[in-house]
């Protein structure tokens, strides 16, 4: 009769309640315990697992540059200047759902990689799709995309995810070619999906990167007005010594 249920069970793609029913059989305590008890051990069993196996997934389609990334294991060392009440107020990701953007600038290697990829962890978390690209990395995909007949699928692809995560903006001045395929991708998601861009220069200074500047006033307001920002300070996190220092303080 087990093995008649387990082959049951494997039919209906259960492997995880097949593995808690065999684990049952096998501990003599779990006779002691109801029949609910035992059928609801088995239907948490086979949520966890389904529910892990979704977030690896979500996790690596977003392509997170650190996914390991979480917002409970953030420093909140003073010199950082990291929000610690933003950041709870926006742990829910309630704003991605709300269609809002999220800004993080500071100096090289202050951690706004990590704080944009833990923001992409607990996004994936919740269920909500997420993808990660460098800005000159996507450009480049566009501008080769106009030539091999992608451009449209592409601009398709950035606007299915709830959260566009847009890392290491502003690295380089765009072009009016460039300025016009980032204004494409900002104006495809604007007012219904999220965007969270991390850069080195503060937001008063964007406007100077593009060529174009009709085609920046277009951006930045899509991209700025409604946005929460986090205006990272203090060391170097990318060495060791930074990083220890930091834990010590």
């Amino acid at each position: 009769m087990i093995n008649n249920t387990c082959e049951k069970l494997r039919e209906l793609r259960l492997p995880a309640m097949i593995a808690e029913y065999r684990r049952q059989m096998e501990l003599p305590a779990t006779q002691s315990l109801s029949f609910d008890d035992r059928l609801a051990m088995m239907v948490d069993a086979e949520c966890l697992t389904r529910f892990n196996k979704r977030l690896k997934r979500l996790i690596r389609q977003a392509n997170l540059r650190e996914p390991s990334a979480c917002l409970e294991d953030l420093n909140y060392d003073p010199r950082r200047d990291l929000d610690k009440t933003l950041v709870a107020r926006l742990s829910d990701c309630i704003w991605i759902r709300e269609s809002r953007n999220v800004i993080i600038t500071g100096a090289c290697g202050t951690g706004k990689t990590y704080l944009a990829s833990a923001f992409g962890n607990a996004a994936c978390r919740l269920g909500l799709k997420v993808r990660s690209v460098r800005v000159t990395r996507l450009l480049t995909d566009l501008f080769v995309g106009r030539g091999d007949g992608s451009y449209n699928r592409i601009l398709n692809d950035l606007k299915k995810p709830d959260l566009l995560i847009l890392d290491d903006f502003g690295i380089a001045p765009l072009d009016p070619a460039a300025c016009r395929d980032l204004l494409e991708v900002v104006d495809e998601r604007h007012g219904s999906k999220a965007t969270l861009i991390t850069a080195q220069l503060p937001v008063s200074g964007w406007h100077g990167i593009f060529e174009d500047p009709t085609v920046a006033d277009a951006v930045l307001d899509r991209l700025v007005h409604n946005a929460y920002r986090f205006q990272l300070a203090g060391p170097t996190l990318r060495t060791g010594e930074a990083k220890q220092a930091l834990d010590d303080s």
